[in-house]
């Protein structure tokens, strides 16, 4: 089960850069309000990704068609972006071999190898498209809308590299869609025959919470992850955080402390794995975190350009390169540590004939104490860190933190009180690339913008 250590973040621990315990007791009526706010939104079926680890029979009919079809390819690709690729990454990199793609079919258990190209980058695409044998490639091609600018252009880039390879008649067996369940230009696609199978992305589900839902499902299934137990872990947590007593519910807890902890400047939570599999979790929560509480507005209409910034970084790797700034550097950050007890190998330090202070030890051992000083250390400057620890790496864990950190981050918007499941700053800069393009009915916006650009030339000052 997984657990939350928050004792780092306590005054009596790092002075006056933490919050007392009777901050926590003062915030007490507002995270009550916070809860009810988020399960009356629920009720209203507003909240879609609260209902998705309860959808077992889903992941049943995934599973059963992951085995259908799996012997019939030996590569799968997801064509996506933002929410329709970074959580496919962190269940991959959290529940597959470190270097599964170099594995040999048996190895890897009759599933594919997955990429996730999740950039409009050319030399990103060619790359790909010069390793793998597309003939053999399974393709989903992801977005809610059926319209996100950079899937569709590696969509179309991929599909007539495939319709060369494999022919018109049969290139469509190798898409599969993964788009709402009625619109959308991927939808009207669908419908024509140009993907072979198609998942719905529920309408209430937005982006960056729909790792468990087919965006994210899918692909885990094709690389033999158990979704079922994924599903388990989530269902877990969300029964847990049913509660709207703060020491009870993790995810509430969590989004208490650190909106504290804001509103005395700690403006930066920092997301430090101290295992390799969970840094794609560092990844996802980054967009998780950024485009849900980073608003201009509240929900009264108000100005307030209010949210915590996102930091990934990986133990052991950036104690030589982080952390002398997060322990001398500026007060304005909070350490959120991910802590496995239990890693799936251990690896021996062998015994050298000059008895090195190493030698007997493990490389679990070295990464553990390593995490515990690491810890420390920043407590003894006053730097405020808190721990979420998973037993071990498995699917249900997986389950676990990814719905403890969706539903904090929900918390966190009612604390904040904006609205955390839109993106206005985001949609700002799409409208405006559509207009580059030339996209029909952004004629006036084009205009506008090329006058800009050009009175922006003339005031450019290039070295």
């Amino acid at each position: 089960m997984l657990r939350l250590d928050y004792s780092n973040c306590l005054s009596e621990i790092v002075g006056e850069q933490g919050i007392s315990r009777q901050e926590i007791e003062s915030l007490k009526e507002e995270l009550v309000k916070a809860h009810k706010n988020v399960y009356e939104k629920k009720s209203k079926g507003l909240l879609g990704f609260m209902e998705l680890p309860y959808k077992i029979d889903d992941a049943k009919k995934i599973e059963s068609f992951a085995k259908k079809y799996k012997n019939k390819f030996e590569n799968f690709v997801v064509i996506g972006i933002g929410g329709s690729a970074l959580g496919n990454i962190a269940l991959q990199t959290a529940l597959r071999h470190p270097y599964w793609n170099l594995l040999d079919r048996k190895n890897r258990g009759g599933w594919l190898r997955l990429f996730v190209p999740d950039n409009v980058d050319p030399e990103l695409i060619s790359g790909l498209l010069d390793t793998i044998n597309l003939k053999k490639t399974l393709i989903n091609v992801i977005s809610k809308s059926g319209t996100t600018a950079e899937c569709l252009a590696n969509f179309f880039v991929i599909r007539e590299k495939l319709i060369k390879k494999v022919g018109k008649k049969n290139y469509s067996k190798h898409l599969i869609f993964t788009t709402d369940a009625q619109k959308g230009y991927l939808r009207e696609l669908f419908n024509k025959g140009e993907a072979f199978a198609s998942f719905e992305i529920p309408a209430n589900v937005g982006g960056r919470f729909s790792v468990l839902s087919p965006v994210g499902l899918v692909s885990a299934a094709f690389t033999g992850i158990d979704i079922e137990k994924l599903l388990s872990g989530a269902k877990e947590m969300a029964e847990r955080c049913k509660t709207e007593d703060v020491y009870k519910n993790p995810a509430l807890m969590y989004a208490g402390v650190q909106y504290l902890l804001y509103k005395k400047g700690k403006i930066m939570n920092v997301v430090m794995p101290y295992s390799n599999a969970l840094y794609g979790f560092a990844d996802w929560f980054r967009q998780l975190w950024a485009e849900s509480l980073g608003k201009k507005q509240n929900n009264a209409g108000q100005i307030v350009n209010v949210g915590p910034t996102p930091i990934k970084a990986l133990g052991a790797t950036d104690q030589h390169s982080q952390v002398q700034l997060y322990i001398e550097g500026p007060y304005d950050k909070v350490i959120t540590f991910l802590s496995v007890e239990k890693y799936r190998k251990n690896v021996k330090i062998p015994k050298t004939s000059d008895n090195h202070y190493l030698g007997g030890h493990t490389l679990n051992e070295l990464i553990k104490s390593e995490e515990q000083a690491t810890r420390l250390a920043l407590a003894r400057q006053n730097r405020p860190n808190c721990t979420i620890i998973l037993p071990e790496i498995s699917e249900s864990a997986a389950g676990e933190l990814i719905y403890f950190f969706e539903l904090a981050t929900a918390y966190a918007g009612e604390l904040f009180n904006i609205n955390a499941f839109d993106q206005p700053g985001v949609e700002l800069g799409k409208q405006l690339t559509y207009a580059l393009l030339g996209r029909p009915g952004y004629e006036e916006k084009r205009k506008e913008l090329e006058k800009q650009l050009n009175k922006n030339s003339k005031q450019m000052h290039i070295i």
